[in-house]
């Protein structure tokens, strides 16, 4: 007997026999529902037979039988009704369970969010995309999609939606292209450091997106709830339907808060913030500022996580700061870091260990954060280290900084584009979709084993669009990404060390050593970081002028 929970109150499971009752009585369910029809099967016992049992096991039974197939409306409303009215937890059974899961599915689309019943389906093994029109339609079937059809969907639009959208524009004007995107306004992320360091005016790093999209690129302005991609369709909330001959699906990574007990609760106030958000980077700075002594915690969740040397970057502004004031002796700055290394690509480590010890800050490896006592200041800590015991360590704090756990976006996780992890499965190298030859991804939602970095999807996006202008001309793929990253790692105000990099970490330096020496702080990396890059981002990146951007062209071995 197989069974297959999907949430506490309901397991779904293929068929069963009169001889099963009495054991799942003792694993403690109160009612059955049939959603098989009798004689589906010569071998199948009868809903009586069934019932007939559960009854001498003391459980309630109802029968509700749908054809196989045709799940209709009413089938799910019906079933939505039992689960109210019987005695949970509760058991649906069909031939293999699947009728049984997409009803529940269909029962629930007005109480829960698709991506909450795609995930919860999924975990149990059955895959609900088939339905996700119905889903959110409301559990009803769509009379009216209201399709639209592009030569080109973006999922995205930020870094990397509206740098392909620009590239591809660039080099096919006539192309119909939309952007999906709910969001209004625009940010520089890679900014947010420096606003949390005291250089950067948050106001400086927004924009509008209608700003921003390039001219002739239709912005629909709606979230995505889920994906056909057999279909070629993409379904956004409200069930309207948007269909492609091409997609490319960079929505960015989900900034998992609440995955830390208590973080959502306490975040800009009593002394916890994080650069990772638009409105909590100032905070960082009004700490940082007014800080005289006591312990300063940075945190680093387990990979990955956009813009890896972020975290620690705030640690060494605010050392800086700190320095510049006098007060760097009475602080205690402790480092707490997931992983096992300073940075992943080692070149780096001995100028970063430089500042390390001129902060005199402390690091903490194997250190995950997992909850916060605000008010107490107090942040738990699961130290999982090699060769030693799990254990949590309780630390107390004046002031934290937090870089919170980061997942793929939960519409991106359930659908049928995610690897096992929940991100979209490509080529390394070509950016394809290792199943949908029409998709393409790009930017923090991928799986590519590349630094997750604003810098990363300005290389990607030329790449994007070469390969798909390519496909649409009828050839094979033309253009490679080697994995290239950058990494600015502010560690005092005015020296940067330069991480650039790419697949394995192999050094991918963009200029000669005697400018930029990107082992070691540099004013000129500092320049570069501070005056050069934003312009760069809103003025080329985004209009599509490829500046030290190129893509790379695939080598054809010689016959």
């Amino acid at each position: 007997m197989q069974l297959n929970k999907i949430t506490d109150t309901l397991t779904v499971s293929p068929q069963i026999t009169a001889d099963d009752l009495p054991a799942l009585k003792a694993a403690g369910f109160r009612s059955i529902i049939c959603n098989r029809p009798d004689g589906e099967g010569a071998d199948q016992p009868t809903h009586e037979e069934i019932e007939t049992a559960a009854k001498a096991a003391g459980l309630e039974m109802r029968y509700l039988p749908v054809q196989s197939g045709l799940v209709k409306d009413e089938d799910a409303s019906a079933f939505g009704d039992a689960l109210r009215d019987l005695p949970g937890p509760v058991l649906a059974y069909c031939r293999t369970g699947t009728r049984s899961a997409t009803l529940w599915s269909l029962s629930q689309a007005k109480s829960l969010p698709m991506s909450d019943i795609l995930g919860a389906t999924k975990a149990a093994g059955y895959d609900m995309n088939g339905v996700a029109r119905r889903i959110a339609n409301g559990g009803k079937t769509p009379t009216d999609t209201g399709d639209a059809k592009f030569d080109v969907v973006i999922v995205g639009g930020g870094a990397g939606g509206v740098s392909v959208a620009a590239s591809l524009k660039a080099r096919k004007p006539g192309l119909s292209l939309a952007i999906i995107d709910p969001a209004d306004i625009h940010y520089y992320q890679p900014g947010w450091t420096m606003v949390g360091g005291g250089i950067f005016n948050a106001q400086d790093t927004a924009k509008t997106m209608g700003s921003l999209i390039p001219q002739g690129v239709h912005w629909i302005k709606s979230a995505v709830a889920a994906f056909e991609p057999e279909n070629d369709a993409v379904i956004l909330d409200g069930c309207r339907v948007v269909k492609y001959d091409r997609l490319v699906v960079c929505p960015g990574l989900k900034l998992d808060w609440g995955k830390v007990e208590g973080l959502e609760e306490t975040l800009g106030r009593n002394g916890v913030t994080s650069n990772y958000r638009y409105d909590l980077a100032p905070y960082t700075w009004e700490l940082v500022s007014t800080m005289k002594q006591g312990r300063a915690l940075f945190t680093q969740p387990p990979m990955p996580i956009k813009c890896a040397g972020a975290p620690q970057k705030a640690m060494y502004l605010s050392g800086d700061a700190w320095c510049r004031r006098g007060v760097i002796k009475n602080i205690d700055i402790q480092f707490m870091n997931a992983g096992g290394v300073l940075f992943g690509a080692k070149d780096y480590v001995p100028a970063l260990m430089e500042y390390v010890k001129k902060y005199d800050a402390n690091l903490n490896f194997f250190h995950n954060l997992i909850a916060v006592d605000g008010p107490a200041k107090q942040a738990t800590f699961a130290v999982n280290a090699p060769d030693t015991e799990p254990a949590t360590v309780d630390v107390e704090f004046d002031m934290m900084h937090v870089c919170p756990p980061q997942t793929a976006p939960d519409f991106i996780r359930v659908s049928p584009l995610a690897d096992t992890a929940g991100w979209v499965d490509v080529d390394q190298a070509t950016l394809r979709h290792t199943r949908y030859d029409n998709i393409w991804s790009l930017g923090d939602v991928m799986n590519a084993p590349n630094a997750k970095t604003a810098a990363a999807a300005r290389k990607q996006a030329p790449t994007v669009a070469d390969n798909i202008v390519a496909d649409i001309r009828g050839r094979s793929a033309e253009a490679q990404y080697d994995g290239y990253g950058s990494c600015p790692l502010t560690v005092e105000r005015g020296k940067i060390v330069l991480a650039e990099f790419g697949y394995g970490g192999a050094l991918k330096p963009s200029f000669p050593s005697g400018l930029i020496d990107g082992t070691k702080p540099s004013r000129a990396a500092w320049f570069l970081k501070e005056k050069l890059l934003p312009p760069i981002y809103w003025k080329a990146m985004l209009k599509g002028k490829e500046w030290m951007a190129k893509p790379e062209k695939i080598k054809v071995a010689a016959e």
